[in-house]
């Protein structure tokens, strides 16, 4: 019985460490802009 109760919060603790991960902040890409041949962007 000892056992079964410490199996049960490892898995628990297990569980909401892997519930509780943090989301990356969003990384926005954007184009570089273009330029004509005398440098004035397009």
């Amino acid at each position: 019985m000892k056992l079964l109760k410490i199996t049960v919060v490892l898995a628990m603790g297990i569980f909401v460490s892997a519930c509780a991960q943090q989301e990356e902040p969003t990384i926005f890409v954007e184009p570089e802009p273009t330029y004509d041949k005398y440098g004035n962007p397009v």
